[in-house]
């Protein structure tokens, strides 16, 4: 018999009836600590293969091995485990294995097939695909996933998969710095100190709630006052306003389009589309299907520049299939994240439709200069297409009239559209 001292806000750990175990919760909390010491004990009073995982490692001091080394010392189970460098291995044959989710494929990671636990530790950046690939292949009779975390955001994949919607066995409790019995005087004052000087932060770092976008993102006070005063929420389509197209371009990069409203004091963004290696014509027919009442259509800077396939400006393009173009007023980028901020307050987005834009504002950037550490233009990643086209939504506000076109005829779903017209 091992006498530990243990939460007891981690006690299902120990209850056999379920298959997912996990804990949330923010900075001192003894989560990891506590899920070390359970799998520690268990794997003492019976041989476990135990498999202890993060989505990216990139050695092994990236992972848990060095706390539940210093766990073994604690509960005196030094003359008990062996700990190697790469493997922690009990008398009783227990072994604890050390790997990142993320560059495992169905395949490499088969060899994890017989496992009795997985502990996914910093679960909240586990990816859909590596969850995707680890749940089937942890399926022996009687195994079980373990995840503790501190949530990012609340439309990440864990959290949607375990607090969202759980699993049927699932228990994932809230645990935080006053359920911890080694919460020390040091993390009091870090706590109190946080408290004092980053408010904006505190939640999240000591009480694990979600936070309205990720650190650092240059929208993140934009979109925590959106969702505050509920403005992202059901945005209907209101027929009598014009509905304005707003593209930023891409092939290999992902194209993005916003369909926006405006009305006497707000804008609308009704619809996000995010799509690649699809033509303007595609596009084009796509939007007619909906038989709205179109207002213009607005291209980037670049929609007036040649494409070598065609010989055609993707302005020429969507004139020739119908649309009302403009183009988006050149602007630099730090100009139109200006103008963005300034605009948001007015922006409101229809919650399930433009879902993929909301992510990509809170996901949206800048990248850090290794050596200094200092924050440099915004980061060209998977969010940055629907963060730019919503800065070129904010960059046109003002041009989006409600007025009928002049000299152009309305575009219906039947208007044959021209063939070969690519960008």
């Amino acid at each position: 018999m091992i006498d530990a001292q243990f939460p007891v806000a981690l006690a299902h750990l120990f209850d056999t009836d379920l298959r997912y175990k996990g804990a949330m919760g923010g900075r001192g909390s003894g989560k990891s600590w506590g899920f070390a010491r359970a799998l520690l004990i268990q794997g003492a009073e019976k041989p476990l293969r135990i498999g202890c995982f993060r989505e990216v490692q990139k050695s092994i001091k990236d992972s848990v091995h060095k706390l539940l080394a210093d766990q073994i010392q604690s509960l005196g189970l030094s003359g008990f485990y062996e700990v190697l460098e790469t493997v922690i291995r009990g008398k009783n044959g227990t072994e604890f294995l050390f790997a990142g989710l993320s560059s495992h494929t169905v395949d490499s990671i088969k060899s994890y097939e017989g496992l009795d636990r997985a502990w996914c530790e910093e679960a909240h950046a586990i990816s859909k695909k590596s969850w995707d690939v680890l749940i089937p292949t942890i399926r022996k009779p009687g195994s079980e996933i373990w995840l503790s975390f501190n949530p990012e955001l609340e439309t990440d994949e864990t959290y949607q998969r375990f607090i969202v919607n759980p699993p049927p066995r699932c228990k994932v409790v809230l645990m935080n710095y006053h359920d911890n019995p080694w919460f020390s005087a040091e993390l009091e004052a870090e706590r109190l100190h946080c408290q004092a000087t980053a408010p904006k932060d505190y939640d999240n770092i000591w009480l694990g709630k979600c936070k309205p976008a990720v650190s650092g993102a240059i929208y993140y006070d934009e979109v925590a006052a959106a969702e505050e005063a509920k403005r992202i929420t059901n945005v209907p389509y209101d027929p009598l306003l014009k509905v304005h197209v707003i593209f930023d371009l891409g092939w290999n990069d992902a194209m993005a389009i916003s369909l926006v409203q405006r009305g006497v004091a707000d804008l609308r963004v009704i619809e996000y589309i995010e799509d690649s290696h699809k033509t303007l014509d595609h596009y084009s027919a796509e939007l007619k299907k909906r038989n709205l009442n179109w207002g213009k259509v607005y291209l980037p800077h670049d929609g007036r520049n040649k494409d070598f396939k065609t010989g055609k400006s993707a302005e020429e393009i969507m004139r020739a299939l119908g649309w009302d173009v403009a183009i988006t007023p050149n602007m630099s980028v730090e100009d139109g994240i200006r103008m963005t901020r300034m605009t948001f307050p007015r922006m409101y987005f229809d919650k399930t439709k433009c879902e993929r834009l909301i992510q990509c504002a809170k996901r949206y950037r800048r990248a850090i200069n290794q050596q200094t550490q200092e924050p440099m233009g915004p980061l060209h990643d998977e969010w940055s297409h629907g963060a730019d086209n919503l800065r070129y939504v904010a960059v046109n506000a003002e041009h989006f009239s409600n007025e009928d076109w002049a000299n152009s005829a309305p575009i219906t779903a039947n208007q044959s559209d021209q063939d070969g017209l690519y960008f």
